[in-house]
């Protein structure tokens, strides 16, 4: 189980599966506007190709917190394939922080 009150460790964050890695890192970066953190994650899905026009600079004109997110839902329910280990990498990578 995760403690709240300390980081957690790889071993606990390893555990989780990725969709439960994906709900609590996406909660993180919400929580923080950190819209370069979505980026960093679309671009990286399997044909990700509308992730493209998405920058992450934190003062752009550009997609919003909730649009990366709606972005991830069209895209999640596809088989991640071999990014799968690359985005649990960047998760837990997240939220270690």
């Amino acid at each position: 189980m995760l403690s709240g009150m300390t980081s957690p460790t790889f071993a606990e964050l390893d555990a989780l599966s990725t969709d439960e890695l994906r709900e609590r890192a996406f909660a993180k970066a919400r929580e923080h506007h950190d819209v370069k953190f979505f980026w960093s994650v679309l671009r990286h899905l399997p044909d990700a190709d509308e992730a493209a026009g998405l920058d992450g600079a934190p003062h752009s004109i550009g997609p919003t917190v909730d649009e990366a997110v709606a972005l991830w839902r069209e895209l999640a329910g596809r088989d991640l394939g071999e990014q799968e280990p690359l985005l649990r990498a960047a998760f837990i990578d997240y939220l270690s922080r």
